[in-house]
Parts: structure tokens; sequence; C-alpha cells
């Protein structure tokens, strides 16, 4: 008797659905000029939705103005003011994550950038906030944007070379990354794909695919998280960053892979989640979830 009970549990176990986490999100309209809603109702929107662990990963201000978002310079802000609205956001965000610690658990983290001048920047501003971790993101190829819009894209491409060159750099400037800083989490690895309809071809191509595999090897190395970023699907993509391919790799090099719902507002909070799930179930990831290592 006590054996078959002991296997009905083991099933029940095995049958439980993963725990709903957020590895990249929480982006606020009160901390990020292209997100909305205040960041404590992102927070009780998560506890809502019944998230067991959300981390918070609020961009990093910009260093200079010539790096900063074309709808940031319409609006008037500066690097100065940007850095003065983060440490309002570490602020409220550790305000939040002790007020809700008992319906949620939320990490205090920060999602950075790799442009000239970071490699310093960066760790000035881990000394001063001391974020619980870093999520490593590439939005800037050699200074230039691409993930603002088609336009931005292609005409970065265009600037350093073509498509293939970008997908070079890129992947380039993510390893240097990597190597140098090691965050906890490597946001949306295979961004550059964004606005390329021949993506999946273009991965496969020599130079790219062993720059592809060097960097998993790292990250490997380094035991870091890589995000299965959802908020590809919800632009219309038809797969989340990481593609699949990539994923396989990922999976083979046991890498854990943790879902990410990049949230910009209350109308983004988990979509797109149980989609996401069930590919990583499908393809056989642990979803047991490994947690950021924190600060």
């Amino acid at each position: 008797m006590s054996s078959n009970i002991d296997k009905d549990l083991k099933v029940q176990k095995e049958k439980r659905k993963p725990d709903l986490v957020s590895v990249h999100g929480g982006h606020s309209g009160q901390f990020c000029h292209h997100a909305a809603d205040s960041l404590e109702e992102i927070v009780l929107s998560y506890i809502r939705h019944g998230f067991a662990w959300v981390g918070i990963t609020e961009h990093a201000p910009g260093l200079r103005d010539d790096l900063l978002y074309p709808d940031e310079k319409e609006a008037g802000l500066t690097p100065a003011i940007l850095l003065n609205t983060f440490s309002d956001y570490i602020l409220e965000c550790r305000r939040l994550k002790e007020k809700y610690a008992s319906e949620i658990r939320v990490f205090v983290a920060m999602e950075i950038e790799t442009y000239s001048g970071y490699q310093e920047f960066v760790p000035l501003l881990i000394e001063r906030f001391r974020p619980e971790y870093l999520v490593g993101s590439v939005h800037f190829v050699d200074d230039r944007g691409f993930d603002y819009s088609r336009e931005q894209y292609e005409a970065t491409a265009k600037a350093v070379g073509g498509l293939d060159t970008l997908y070079c750099r890129y992947f380039d400037q993510q390893y240097e990354m990597i190597e140098l800083l090691s965050p906890a989490v490597v946001g949306h690895f295979d961004l550059v794909r964004l606005f390329d309809p021949d993506y999946r071809q273009r991965l496969l191509q020599p130079d790219i695919a062993r720059r592809v595999r060097r960097n998993l090897e790292l990250i490997k190395e380094r035991d870091l998280i890589m995000d299965f970023n959802l908020r590809a699907l919800l632009k219309g993509a038809p797969e989340p960053y990481i593609s699949e391919s990539i994923l396989k790799q990922a999976l083979e090099l046991g890498i854990a892979v943790v879902p990410g719902d990049d949230s910009h507002g209350l109308d983004s909070i988990g979509v797109n989640m149980e989609t996401g799930i069930a590919i990583l179930e499908r393809l056989g990831f642990d979803t047991g979830w490994k947690v950021p290592v924190t600060g």
C-alpha cells in the first residue's frame, strides 16, 4: 500500500505545473520612458497573476547624449536625469520588495548595455546601487542602436557592412560583455535577428554559428542563466528569443534557461508565459527554474 502511495505522490509531483517566474521583466512607466504604469502596480499585477518570483530589471541609465534612444532625446532626457531616475528606481524597488515579501519574491536587478565606456561605467553603477543581479543585454553595435525601429536596424546594418557583419559584431560584443561582467542572466540572446526575416538561415552561416557556439560555451563555463524572452511573441515574431536552433544547443550544454516576459507595463505581464513554458518542457529543459545569483 505504501509503495502505491509513494508512486501516486511521485506522479503528482511530476505533473505539478512549473512556477510562474520572470527572470527579465518589470519595466515601468515610472522609471522607463518607453514603458507604462507605476512600479507598484506592476508588482501587484505579478502577485495577482500568481508569480513565485520576478526580477525587476530596469534599464541602466544612458552614459552619453549620443547613446540615448530617439524618444528619450525628444523628451528632453539627459544622462543626468536618467541617473537620478535610476536612483529613484532602486529605492522604490527595494521598498516594494520588502512591502510585498510575504506575497512574492522580488529581485532588484538592472539591465545593462554594451556601448563605448560601459566597461568602466557599469562597475561604477554596480558599486553605487548594488543590484541583486545583472541582465547582460546588447542593444547597440559599434555604438549604433538597432532595436528601436526597422529603419534604425537597417541603417545600422548598412553602417557596419551588412547583416552578416551586424550579427558577427553583435555576438562579439556579447562575448566581451559576458567575459568581463559575468551577468547572472544573459538577456534575449539573439535579439540581433529582430528585423531579419531570414534569421534562421543566417544563424547557420559558419562565421555566425561559430560565434553563437563560442558564446554558449562561455555561458555554460560561467554557469549563467539565459533569458527565454517572450516579448518577441508579443511583437509578432514566430518564436521567442532564443531561437530553437540555439535553444537545442543550450540544452545539450546543460545551460539553465528561464522565462522572462520582458514586461513594459500591465498589459504585457505574463503574456505568452504558458506558450514559453510549453516550448521549454517539449524540448526537455528543467522547469525547476534556476534562481539568479544575487549580489
